[in-house]
């Protein structure tokens, strides 16, 4: 399988998809980011979770109206009093290369995605052992009641155990490249038959599939394209049948045209900013080697009064995001109410706080972003330099290829960057045990806390979060939580994703909230 990168200009991106659009059930689509690999185990990130859902199946998933469903397990059930969770496999599911579905997989699986070199290490923070009963019957054992379990473990894809020695890919790589980074097997609707990082990527459906195809799709092809003009211009021409996302400047435009569709919702992902609260000392800006203002909460909050959220939302959102106050969105189980106002232009707010923490006459940092993830994301980084100029914080902003962009921000290579979170689960405690949770690569916390931001209260609720079977005290705890991270600024939260896609008229598919891309919903009309 051949493996290279390359930019691709429009004539090319043209060529390469007319060349599979001879048949009606061809689906051609375009995104701005390319999955950083087909692992499903070494990136906890949506673009290759939501890619990779089409490939692999879990044990649950989730529906169109984002509810938890069977998928390779028929059903499931707690063990005696919260001991844990047993799951009743599906019976006669084949792998895309031929070999039987078994509790051994899930098993391998387990250990594969919760092992020290895998991204998805987290997810199974909660989980003190997997047993196996029989071929057909698995038992994963939780440190406490956990009532939330199944809910998490929705993006918890089962690779066969076989393949996986076979080609020695028994553990993930989050860099460089493995057999598992170019090739998949799994047991989904569709199948990896080309990958070509940066240029395209080509699924066709899996004839053994268990389960009943809702599409007409005969074959899948994905090509990144990062910029964004080139991809409207595609769908336009129809080139392409879908593109995510449309750039909300040309959302109105788009709705004109006859041939094409815009699809517009909110995602489940709160964009915000995050700064290092245990480095000693700046890494960018004239003032590299200086001691770390962040460590300063009245800085950190200085930072927050500072940015004009609104403004963001009208200017570069053009009215189609929400304002957030907190790590997830109004429509997140577990939601705090009346946490308090979101951010807001409060320029005098910003500057006592800095001439009180010493740094009346600002400092200068690096702010890292990266310019294909998000939506408008540089675009927003850029605002965020001209509002934090106004207190007079010099933010050098390096724009970069997520791709590029996650391993400066595991190296610890910032002083301030972007993120955007979207809960697996649907659930406020999902953001506390990545993002807020002191990072404890035993205990599988805080994988995604770039900044090492530490609370010993937050660490001494999660566990009782996660196995509060009250719901009102479970709240209160959780309210709690959000009051802490409020409080000591551990993150600058700026506003909820808006989701907009377009698609050719011809084109029936279903939008998640998760901004998940399902291909066995889709219909070539």
């Amino acid at each position: 399988m051949t493996n290279f990168a390359t930019k691709t200009t429009l004539a090319g991106v043209l060529a390469l998809s007319t060349a599979f659009g001879a048949q009606a059930e061809t689906f051609r689509w375009a995104g701005n980011t390319d999955p950083q690999t087909m692992d499903p185990h070494a990136v906890n990130s949506a673009p290759v979770l939501g890619f990779l859902n089409n490939v692999y199946e879990g044990l649950v998933r989730r529906g169109k109206d984002m509810a938890i469903e069977p998928a390779l397990a028929t059903s499931w059930e707690p063990i005696g009093n919260g001991e844990g969770w047993r799951f009743n496999l599906r019976q006669g599911v084949k792998f895309h290369g031929g070999e039987d579905f078994t509790a051994e997989d899930v098993l391998f699986s387990y250990q594969r995605a919760s092992g020290p070199s895998a991204d998805t290490s987290s997810w199974f923070s909660p989980v003190s052992d997997v047993k196996v009963v029989d071929d057909f019957t698995v038992d994963i054992m939780t440190k406490a009641p956990n009532p939330i379990f199944p809910d998490s473990i929705a993006n918890w894809m089962i690779m066969d155990s076989g393949w996986a020695e076979a080609n020695d890919v028994v553990a993930p790589t989050k860099e460089g490249e493995n057999h598992a980074t170019l090739n998949a097997n799994g047991t989904a609707a569709f199948m990896l038959t080309e990958r070509q990082p940066g240029l395209r990527t080509v699924l066709t459906p899996f004839d053994g599939w268990w389960g009943e195809a809702e599409h007409n799709v005969t074959e899948a092809v994905f090509t990144p394209i990062q910029n964004s003009a080139t991809a409207v211009v595609a769908l336009l021409s129809g080139d392409v049948d879908m593109i995510n996302p449309v750039p909300i400047q040309d959302a109105s435009r788009l709705s004109g045209d006859a041939n094409v569709k815009v699809i517009q919702g909110i995602e489940a992902r709160v964009i915000m900013l995050g700064v290092p609260h245990a480095a000693d000392t700046l890494k960018y800006g004239t003032d590299a080697g200086q001691p770390n203002p962040f460590k300063d909460v009245r800085v950190r909050k200085a930072v927050a009064s500072a940015i004009n959220v609104p403004a963001i939302l009208q200017t570069i959102m053009r009215g189609n995001a929400e304002p957030a106050n907190q790590l997830v969105s109004p429509a997140m189980r577990g939601y705090t109410e009346n946490l308090g106002a979101t951010n807001g232009a409060a320029v005098g707010d910003a500057k006592a706080l800095l001439a009180e923490a010493g740094y009346a006459d600002g400092f200068s940092f690096g702010l890292k972003c990266p310019n294909d993830r998000y939506l408008n994301d540089e675009a927003v980084c850029q605002a965020v330099v001209g509002m934090l100029a106004q207190i007079g914080l010099d933010a050098q902003l390096e724009a970069m290829p997520v791709r590029n962009y996650w391993p400066e921000l595991r190296e610890d290579n910032f002083d301030m960057y972007l993120l955007g979170w979207s809960p697996g689960t649907f659930d406020a405690e999902h953001p506390i045990r990545f993002l807020a949770s002191t990072p404890n690569a035993e205990k599988k916390l805080g994988s995604w806390n770039f900044g090492d931001y530490s609370n010993a209260r937050v660490d001494a609720l999660l566990p009782m979060i996660q196995s509060e079977i009250d719901d009102a005290k479970r709240q209160a705890m959780l309210d709690e939580v959000a009051t802490i991270l409020k409080d000591e600024q551990a993150y600058v939260p700026l506003y909820v994703q808006p989701l907009v896609w377009g698609a050719r008229s011809n084109i029936e598919l279903t939008q998640r909230p998760d901004n998940f891309f399902i291909l066995r919903w889709v219909s070539v009309n």
